[in-house]
């Protein structure tokens, strides 16, 4: 999370007066903040009602959770936090819903540094 983001979340709680629970409350139609929580429907509306607007048709908002999780995946992040911000208990869990599948162009044995010649010296020296 940037500083900027953690800020604004921050002065959200703050304002709204959320010391704990969920951060996303529901506004009425007067404007105001209501001490209810968005429901999963709700969510499901706003998504869906953004998504048709951007001509998306079949988004869901599991859709925007997996997205996040493979375009962070992509972009870098370490499984084990991609783990903890989707909540998931096991690793493997997490792996299945990445999709993560064996790369042998970048193979992770391709990134072990060993200095084979002074690994060898040292075998020579031994001798």
């Amino acid at each position: 999370m940037t500083d900027e983001t953690k800020t604004a979340i921050d002065e959200w709680t703050l304002a709204a007066g959320i010391q704990s629970g969920r951060g996303f409350r529901p506004i009425n139609r007067g404007g105001r903040l209501t001490h209810e929580f968005l429901t999963e429907k709700s969510v499901w509306s706003v998504v869906r009602k953004y998504a048709l607007g951007a001509g998306l048709p079949n988004v869901a908002p599991h859709d925007l959770r997996r997205s996040y999780a493979r375009l962070a995946r992509q972009g870098g992040a370490p499984l084990e936090q991609i783990q903890l911000s989707l909540g998931h208990a096991s690793i493997q869990t997490t792996e299945v819903y990445l999709g993560s599948k064996q790369n042998l162009k970048k193979a992770p044995c391709d990134y072990v540094n060993l200095a084979w010649e002074s690994f060898i010296g040292h075998r020579e020296q031994a001798a």
